[in-house]
């Protein structure tokens, strides 16, 4: 009875307008963090930084309360949204000129996010901790699990040893593949909290501290090997096709574990599947015409800040000028 009175009181938003608000705006925070770090880090070195922080932590937690609400399809492409943000503002707040392609590629991805947006599958909330774990026990998720430890540990055992600083898919690869089991690790700490705040207490369960267990080893795996992707190439090369992977592998195990798709028919969900591709194309698009941009000139100091370990982190590549030049 409790859990259809919760329920019954959420029945006023849709639970996946509620999903899309947050992933839309915690987009807007991320991408305006990196705006704020980079002027601060112009004005008055690493100090200034700690808006751009602030805002970015902000718009972490709507996007780990997005989870909750919404499905991994909804959700995880929306992170794009964020690269636009940054975009957009650094033309008007820095002074750094969007390139005509860069416009092509914020179309997409708006028109892509539009897509997916219509089509996206109604979420169902699961209303326990152990319903959670019967969907991460079923045959097919336990299948996809073992096939991605699997996959990690030979790319942490064989591969990084022979071609880690050659090949950048071993490293995103290990990053991609833990990342999409920490969003459905937090997607059921966050159900579960949302449940438990609700009056239906889950905190009792072995199985919400197991979620948050591996939660926090897939995080910081997950860290470790994109900082070494980060250290070892070209940061215009990383985030695209960190994003591209991290998002695919996300959307495929939430599906599996979750059945997002399930009731859907085919029309909707090759548009979910084209939206996201225009999604992907847009993103990559911006980052070409990033790329194109000249090489900063002897005697600057580049800063490396990282972004949404959620969503795909995005990288920026933020360069001051150094006191000789001045």
């Amino acid at each position: 009875m409790m859990v259809k009175q919760l329920i019954g009181r959420e029945m006023g938003v849709p639970e996946n307008s509620r999903g899309l608000i947050l992933a839309v705006a915690s987009s807007a925070f991320i991408g305006a963090s990196f705006i704020l770090k980079k002027k601060g880090l112009k004005r008055a070195g690493a100090n200034g930084t700690r808006a751009g922080m602030v805002t970015m932590i902000v718009g972490e937690i709507a996007n780990f309360v997005a989870y909750v609400y919404a499905p991994a399809v909804l959700v995880t492409p929306l992170g794009a949204l964020s690269i636009i943000i940054s975009a957009v503002l650094a033309h008007f707040m820095l002074k750094e000129r969007l390139q005509k392609m860069g416009v092509v590629g914020c179309v997409s991805c708006v028109v892509g996010s539009v897509v997916i947006v219509i089509h996206a599958p109604q979420e169902h909330t699961p209303s326990s901790v152990q319903e959670i774990w019967t969907l991460a026990t079923q045959p097919a998720f336990l299948i996809y699990v073992v096939a991605t430890l699997s996959i990690v540990l030979a790319l942490i055992l064989y591969f990084e040893p022979r071609c880690g600083q050659t090949n950048i898919l071993v490293y995103l690869g290990i990053c991609s593949l833990m990342g999409s089991i920490t969003v459905v690790s937090i997607k059921a700490i966050g159900i579960a909290i949302k449940l438990t705040l609700g009056g239906i207490n889950q905190i009792a369960y072995p199985q919400t501290w197991f979620f948050l267990s591996v939660a926090v080893i897939c995080v910081i795996t997950q860290l470790n090997y994109l900082n070494r992707a980060l250290d070892t190439f070209n940061a215009a090369i990383v985030s695209p096709v960190y994003y591209v992977m991290f998002t695919t592998l996300t959307i495929i195990a939430s599906a599996i574990m979750f059945k997002d798709w399930s009731g859907q028919d085919v029309s909707s969900i090759a548009s979910e599947l084209c939206g996201f591709i225009t999604v992907l194309s847009g993103t990559i698009i911006l980052h070409a015409t990033r790329e194109q941009e000249p090489a900063p000139p002897l005697g600057t100091v580049t800063w490396y800040v990282s972004g949404d370990s959620l969503k795909g982190i995005e990288e920026h590549l933020i360069t001051v000028q150094s006191s000789d030049e001045q």
